[in-house]
């Protein structure tokens, strides 16, 4: 090499070094969007599943009590002495409690199939103002009588 000429070029420079954290920034924001989305998806996964698990509860009760109608108003405070009542007014605290406020619960009952409809309001995930979600189990609760010839 010749004395005076610049041979190789040592380190970086402040460009590529800017460069380099302004690409290191973006893949930063990106890997928090994909944390936030994947939050916010677990959490209506969540929701779907204690939904399923309050159906199920219920329609373990109407079993368990055949007899009784459940399709009526629930009322608005438990009573132990009655298994229907009591039944209904935890139905209706369990979707409260899981959903909120504006969370809400029906029973029917159609030639002995209950369907039973669990409501919630699944605006985060939806990334909607006014996303509402349901979770709906259709069971028949008891056997068909056997029929003799």
């Amino acid at each position: 090499m010749r004395q005076g000429s610049k041979g190789a070029q040592e380190g970086m420079t402040l460009i590529e070094v800017l460069v380099a954290l302004l690409v290191l920034g973006v893949g930063l924001l990106g890997a928090a969007a994909i944390q936030l989305n994947a939050l916010k998806y677990t959490d209506s996964a969540r929701m779907t599943s204690q939904a399923s698990f309050i159906a199920y509860d219920m329609m373990d009760r109407i079993r368990a009590n055949a007899a009784a109608d459940y399709t009526v108003t629930p009322p608005t405070s438990g009573n132990p002495s009655v298994a229907r009542d009591q039944d209904l007014y935890d139905f209706t605290s369990n979707i409260v409690n899981f959903g909120g406020a504006t969370a809400t619960g029906t029973i029917a009952l159609n030639q002995r199939v209950y369907t039973i409809t669990i409501t919630w309001d699944d605006s985060r995930a939806a990334n909607s103002a006014n996303a509402r979600r349901s979770f709906v189990l259709t069971s028949r609760a008891t056997a068909d009588p056997v029929a003799t010839p």
